[in-house]
């Protein structure tokens, strides 16, 4: 049994065991793995080409002690002084090459590290990270490489690719490692280089290509014939994921015009009101998104990330009120009026801008993405698909499955397509008109309210917000056909994609306008629109 002089000195020695192994664990101390003390300082002290050759030099040799200085030079952690260097951290200091506890000199100085140093230290850890054995971590490695990697690093590129066993790794390893022989003043290596890049789907490839060929770069006619083939390739890979990107952004784009949309496809497709205020509806439906997002972070900061999901309900609620007021006070006396609906509705949405402008200021409002609408999926090198623009495409359809059974499946949808198609012999057989239209025009102005929702994960929120989309929006209900909610799908998905490929063409101002001259002359062609309303009303 220990006496209790004993304790405390079996605590002791306990503690600089578990001291020791961190500071191995830390530092890679090992019979094989060990940094110099010459090393730690040709890169701690000197000119910036001398530390910056000692850098390339300790990552190719692999050593993973490496890494934590290379971490600590980035962090601003190392002192000099004289001959030796010290980490410090915690207020505890080290020396740096063997990780033994010690004091700081006075006379220690900090290390400075330029800019460019430090862009030195990141390549450097990248390429350590190479030899890591979490794959993951060896990937982003890759990654982070591809735009500078040089033949300093050429050595342990190899030697991670002697060592990879992932053959999808081993590729991009292969292909990173093409990037840097490309450079070679060797010609045999040069050519071997072109062949394997012209198997890659990278943007940094093309760019590094067309760096190569550019006059006065590559001297081989034989090796610049190879990196033009190359050249052709990758571009050729490049198309499929520019092609797919402009089709992916016109159904996002499509999206948000059904979202906008459909509301107004009710309020003017259905109840024929020439609604000027409906953007002003989406404007209110973002602010709603943008209060309910300030009280989560004030009140429910561990939940805020999914504040969205009251967002939802709160910007339909607060925008179908708002549409219910303005029809019970204002719109239901000018039925059938359309040129004072469209004054009266105008002079609203001037009101309800100036409002919000003296509630919330002039200035635009941060509406934050959740954490899990941020970052996207990469389907492409050249492609991914933001999280915020898939949840808009998602939740559009599920918005236009929902108003779609709503008019076809429901009592209120009955009774709106009944006061839609003869408003008169809807109220002979006991059906109150006058609840039906605020209803409705409720239900339009709380989709309105929806889009505001969904775009304030995409734009700004503003008191312009909805200037910009209300004239789009009239575009897709009169070219999908008035009363026609499958008109209005394919009509906002057919400008959504039309618009993103005339804008690759011809810019985004010229792309307005063909898309405007395009509607016109279809418009003209057939006035009922993509599909005409079926049957007769008792009005016709």
């Amino acid at each position: 049994m220990n006496t209790p002089g004993e304790v405390p000195l079996l605590l002791e020695k306990l503690k600089r065991v578990v001291f020791i192994a961190a500071s191995a664990a830390l530092f890679g101390v090992s019979a094989a793995h060990a940094l110099t003390h010459e090393q730690v300082l040709a890169m701690s002290a000197g000119d910036s080409d001398a530390r910056s050759q000692a850098i390339s030099q300790a990552a190719a040799s692999g050593d993973p002690a490496a890494q934590a200085f290379f971490q600590a030079l980035l962090d601003d952690a190392v002192k000099v002084s004289g001959e030796k260097v010290f980490i410090v951290r915690d207020e505890k200091v080290r020396e740096a090459a063997t990780g033994a506890d010690t004091k700081l000199p006075e006379d220690a100085e900090d290390v400075i590290n330029s800019n460019r140093l430090r862009r030195e230290l990141e390549s450097a850890m990248a390429s350590l990270k190479l030899l890591s054995s979490d794959p993951a971590e060896r990937r982003q490695a890759v990654r982070e490489l591809r735009d500078g990697a040089d033949e300093s690093k050429l050595p342990v590129i190899e030697k991670a690719l002697a060592a990879e066993t992932d053959a999808s790794l081993k590729a991009d390893l292969g292909l990173l490692r093409a990037a840097v022989l490309v450079s070679s003043s060797d010609k045999g290596h040069r050519l071997e280089a072109a062949k394997v890049l012209a198997e890659s789907r990278t943007p940094a490839t093309k760019a590094l290509l067309i760096e190569r060929l550019k006059p006065g770069v590559e001297p081989e006619p034989e090796v610049r014939a190879q990196l033009t083939a190359a050249l052709a390739g990758v571009e050729a890979q490049l198309a499929w994921g520019e092609r797919l990107g402009v089709v992916f952004t016109g159904v996002s784009l499509g999206s948000i015009l059904l979202l906008v949309a459909l509301g107004l496809a009710i309020t003017y497709g259905l109840m024929g009101v020439i609604n000027m205020a409906h953007g002003e509806l989406m404007m209110i439906g973002a602010y709603a998104t943008y209060l309910v997002q300030n009280v989560f972070k004030a009140h429910l900061p561990d939940w805020f990330g999914w504040y969205m999901v009251a967002a939802v309900p709160a910007s339909f609620l607060v925008a179908a009120l708002v549409g219910a007021v303005l029809e019970r006070s204002v719109i239901r006396w000018l039925y059938g009026r359309p040129l004072e609906t469209l004054l009266a509705t105008w002079g609203i949405s001037l009101v309800l801008m100036q409002g919000v402008r003296s509630l919330f200021g002039a200035q635009n409002v941060q509406v934050e993405n959740p954490a899990w609408l941020s970052g996207g999926v990469d389907v492409l090198s050249n492609l991914t698909l933001p999280y915020n623009r898939l949840a808009i495409i998602g939740f559009a359809v599920l918005v236009l499955a929902g108003v779609s059974l709503l008019i076809a499946r429901t009592r209120l949808g009955l009774f709106v397509r009944g006061v839609t198609q003869n408003r008169k012999m809807a109220a002979c057989v006991g059906v109150n008109t006058a609840r039906v239209d605020t209803y409705a025009f409720a239900l339009g102005s709380g989709i309105a309210g929806l889009a505001g929702c969904a775009l304030s994960q995409v734009g700004n929120v503003g008191p312009d917000l909805g200037q910009g989309y209300i004239v789009d929006s009239f575009m897709v209900v009169v070219l999908g056909g008035v009363g026609q909610l499958a008109g209005t799908v394919y009509a906002a998905m057919g400008l959504g994609i039309l618009n993103k490929l005339l804008e690759g063409w011809q810019g985004a101002v010229l792309a307005k306008i063909m898309v405007l001259v395009f509607i016109v002359i279809f418009i003209q062609k057939r006035p009922q629109g993509i599909f005409a309303m079926k049957g007769r009303s008792a009005e016709a």
